[in-house]
């Protein structure tokens, strides 16, 4: 099948079960991504995160449920898309990646530009271009022409960052971005993801393990638990003393101040200790 779809405004899941061995991990989860909005997807270990963004990116064949992209008034089901076609409009981050050795940070980035390029790498004027933008916004630029595998975890992250801007897509899915990073680059790589949305209308869905980082990027919380949705809104909304504390299973105190901003506080058997006993 082939399709107009350049520059995607939507992508969404509908009614998604996704399993392994037969094994159900996420049953009917619902989700949506729209341009220019950031949508964090938070919750507990196993809880089917990192599986049901995998399946938006059609590394997870869903048993059930399906997966749309839209533009306009065009909806296109994912699974018809050429893989050239579909890395166009989606790329994803994952946790893990291996790590070429004797590459130059410069050539890992360029591997974002695979889709656009024809038969022996032709075809990509704009490549270069696109390149030094996203090694610019993420920081590696002065690294450029080392070898990645001598690079600190954090530089390695912060690469493979570099090579999903430089894929150029309408839709981008992050999974757990902030890992490795130290407090600097954590900082930095949620105001890309927040510039993504806001300056280049891109639809972002990433996944977070720290609650306050998704209420501090997040147009919309996506709060899963045991592999289903237990609730979906605006931060304010979903980050609740309540909802977090039965999900988790740990008392999670909420403060929200007068900005809306959501601030949240795990409480363990010594986090009211007083300090003078120490």
């Amino acid at each position: 099948m082939h399709s107009a779809l350049t520059h995607p405004s939507a992508l969404t899941g509908a009614d998604l079960t996704l399993a392994y061995d037969g094994r159900t991990v996420v049953e009917d989860a619902n989700l949506e991504l729209h341009a220019g909005e950031v949508v964090a997807l938070v919750g507990p270990n196993g809880s089917g995160k990192s599986t049901l963004l995998r399946s938006l990116a059609r590394l997870h064949s869903p048993k059930a449920g399906t997966v749309t992209l839209s533009e306009g008034n065009e909806h296109v089901d994912v699974a018809a898309l050429h893989p050239k076609q579909f890395a166009r409009c989606v790329t994803l981050l994952t946790q893990s990646r291996p790590t070429p050795g004797g590459v130059r940070v410069r050539d890992v980035v360029a591997y974002g530009r695979h889709p656009y390029r024809g038969r022996f790498g032709s075809g990509d004027a704009e490549g270069p271009d696109v390149i030094e933008r996203a090694m610019r916004i993420t920081g590696v630029d002065p690294m450029a022409e080392r070898p990645v595998d001598e690079l600190s975890g954090g530089e390695l992250q912060r690469v493979w960052l570099a090579t999903c801007l430089a894929q150029d897509t309408g839709v981008v899915l992050l999974d757990e971005p902030t890992t490795f990073l130290d407090l600097r680059y954590q900082v930095e790589t949620l105001d890309t993801v927040r510039d993504l949305a806001d300056e280049h209308e891109v639809a972002v869905g990433v996944v977070l393990h720290d609650l306050d980082q998704a209420a501090a990027v997040a147009d919309r919380v996506v709060l899963l638990h045991k592999g289903t949705v237990r609730a979906a809104g605006l931060p304010a909304e979903v980050l609740t003393a309540d909802l977090l504390t039965e999900v988790y299973g740990l008392r999670i105190d909420v403060d929200v101040d007068e900005s809306g901003r959501v601030r949240t506080r795990p409480v363990g058997r010594h986090t009211t200790r007083s300090r003078a006993l120490r």
